[in-house]
């Protein structure tokens, strides 16, 4: 009999789909001679979250700790993390447990020397890449403030904002003073509902 194969997919938007990443890890799991005992999926769910807030990615940890399954298989090493330390540790359990470890992007089959060394390589690449991301986002927002730009949501106009006002008083509705405004019912609810203007002295 065959590898008892776990899949697991992820995806981070809800609007994204597993369906790719399953067809493909099933047809090696099927020319491998491998048999897919479970799937688990997280769906809308970052890779940078950790265990406790992915459930699919928590059931194959209780798969691995329980020894249900022989390998794991995903698509690629940043469905399963984006945190070198995550990842490490998923590594670490998995040898300890005596369950290897299939990435198709890479090309990584951890029952090899090549492959372990291979998948901590990558699991340093994720962490760099998720480095710079930051990085340049920080250093953007800081150009920004630097060239006196406001950041954040823009400041509506005063007139606009006493023209809601006047309005709610008059007791108009919310989407009644947006149509009459051309505005967002939104940006009504904002003025509407939030912190009144100071008093001038």
């Amino acid at each position: 009999m065959g590898k008892r194969v776990a899949i697991y997919a992820r995806v981070s938007t809800g609007e994204q789909t597993p369906d790719n990443q399953l067809q493909e890890l099933r047809a090696v799991a099927e020319r491998m001679d491998w048999r897919v005992a479970a799937e688990y999926i997280d769906h809308g769910i970052s890779g940078a979250k950790g265990r406790d807030r992915r459930p699919g990615y928590d059931q194959l940890y209780d798969a691995i700790v329980r020894r249900e399954i022989d390998l794991v298989m995903a698509w690629s090493v940043d469905r399963l993390g984006r945190s070198l330390q995550q990842l490490v540790a998923l590594l670490s359990d998995l040898q300890s447990k005596g369950v290897d470890l299939y990435l198709h992007q890479h090309g990584i089959d951890t029952t090899t020397a090549a492959g372990k060394a291979m998948f901590q390589m990558c699991g340093v690449f994720a962490e760099f890449e998720r480095a710079m991301i930051r990085e340049r986002v920080r250093a953007g927002l800081e150009r920004a403030r630097a060239q006196g730009k406001t950041l954040g949501r823009p400041r509506m106009p005063e007139i606009v904002e006493e023209r809601i006002r006047t309005a709610r008083r008059q007791g108009k509705g919310i989407k009644k003073i947006a149509t009459e405004l051309g505005i967002g019912v939104s940006t009504v609810q904002r003025v509407v509902h939030g912190p009144a203007p100071n008093p001038a002295p």
